[in-house]
């Protein structure tokens, strides 16, 4: 028992160390966020959080089939999905939850909170409540093998707040540990050359899609990268767009009130708005919706390729702009708002169709 303690004793130590190091950067610079705190003091977000254990933080088992269903039982709520550009939050209903019997994916479809979940990526997951300026700030925070935040679901003012307690008391990991078994992130894809892809190939078997969720498996059928495909697939099915395109579609599609389908994600998490976007504003180069149940906030600059894309489906061609950054990450995806069996709004199309191609 006693070499079991001294075995802890380094980490907890480090941990605690990790926290007070936090709490004094936090003095200096009380606005910095979690992530940007993390990047400062050279640790993972999940680090730092997980320093934060027996002060304000409880750690939960990662019991993905049971956790997150449990979530409705929180009422209203906000997500938040995020990637490095681009932050994606909606407030509403943790409800029609699915995860797969292997458990690697899952998915929730409510109106309102609409997911795709990689849950083979998930790994640790705490409950958070801070003291702010504004009350206590109660979340649920999810983070993956390198310690990067996944997924966080934050109670709102109009929560179930007297759920929150008793699903920590169901959820609570036997060991508190701070320590988190983080892995080396994998290493990137590397491009093939253009000349090493069958363009005639994937140009057929653009062609031919049925589904837009095909897509995925195309691109690795031949190999490719995602931004390779769209620069080989033809003016038919991908155009590029000037970035401060993107904001412009936005604007209008707001305008119109035409709605859209929002997609953000990171390599574990992809989140979805439906519906219309009315209160868009630019913050310094930040471009936000900042909507009652939707909030936007992306990183104009780093939107380095934007792309029009034309897939064909069983319903017609579905429309997206899709917006990458500067090693061809997807940082933002949108379509005109539609379910499967319907074809796609005209008046997204149109909008979609409107913006000049880049010259070559």
């Amino acid at each position: 028992m006693t070499s079991h303690i001294q075995a802890q004793a380094p980490a907890a130590s480090s941990a605690t160390d990790l926290y007070q190091a936090w709490q004094t950067l936090r003095a200096e610079q009380p606005k910095l966020r979690a992530r940007d705190a993390a990047a400062h003091l050279h640790v993972s977000e999940g680090e730092l959080v997980a320093s934060r254990l027996g002060v304000d933080t409880v750690r939960l088992n990662p019991d993905w089939a049971a956790l997150l269903p449990a979530l409705g039982e929180l009422g209203y709520i906000m997500a938040l999905t995020r990637n490095e550009d681009c932050v994606h939050e909606r407030k509403g209903y943790y409800r029609d939850v699915t995860v797969m019997a292997n458990g690697q994916m899952g998915l929730v479809v409510s109106p309102d909170i609409d997911l795709r979940l990689f849950l083979g990526g998930w790994a640790s997951v705490f409950a958070v409540s801070e003291e702010t300026g504004k009350g206590t700030q109660r979340s649920i925070q999810v983070f993956d093998h390198q310690g990067v935040a996944v997924h966080k679901v934050f109670l709102t003012e109009d929560s179930h707040e007297a759920a929150w307690a008793p699903l920590l008391e169901r959820f609570r990991a036997e060991e508190q540990t701070s320590v988190l078994e983080l892995k080396p992130m994998p290493a990137p894809v590397i491009a093939k050359p253009d000349s090493e892809i069958d363009v005639e190939s994937l140009r057929e078997g653009w062609a031919t899609l049925k589904d837009t969720h095909h897509f995925f498996a195309l691109l690795k059928k031949h190999e490719t990268t995602r931004t390779q495909a769209l620069r080989l697939a033809g003016t038919q099915w991908a155009e590029p767009l000037a970035p401060a395109e993107l904001a412009k579609l936005m604007e209008a599609a707001g305008e119109r009130a035409v709605p859209l389908m929002v997609f953000v994600g990171n390599r574990h998490c992809i989140q979805i708005h439906t519906g219309t976007v009315k209160n868009l504003r630019w913050m310094d180069t930040w471009f936000n919706v900042l909507d009652p149940e939707f909030n936007l906030h992306l990183k104009s600059q780093s939107v380095k390729e934007l792309w029009r894309v034309r897939k064909p489906s069983s319903d017609g061609v579905i429309t997206s702009w899709e917006a990458f950054d500067a090693n061809g990450e997807l940082i933002v995806q949108l379509f005109g708002a539609r379910k499967p069996g319907v074809p796609e709004l005209n008046q997204w199309r149109e909008l979609a169709e409107a913006a000049a191609v880049l010259p070559a």
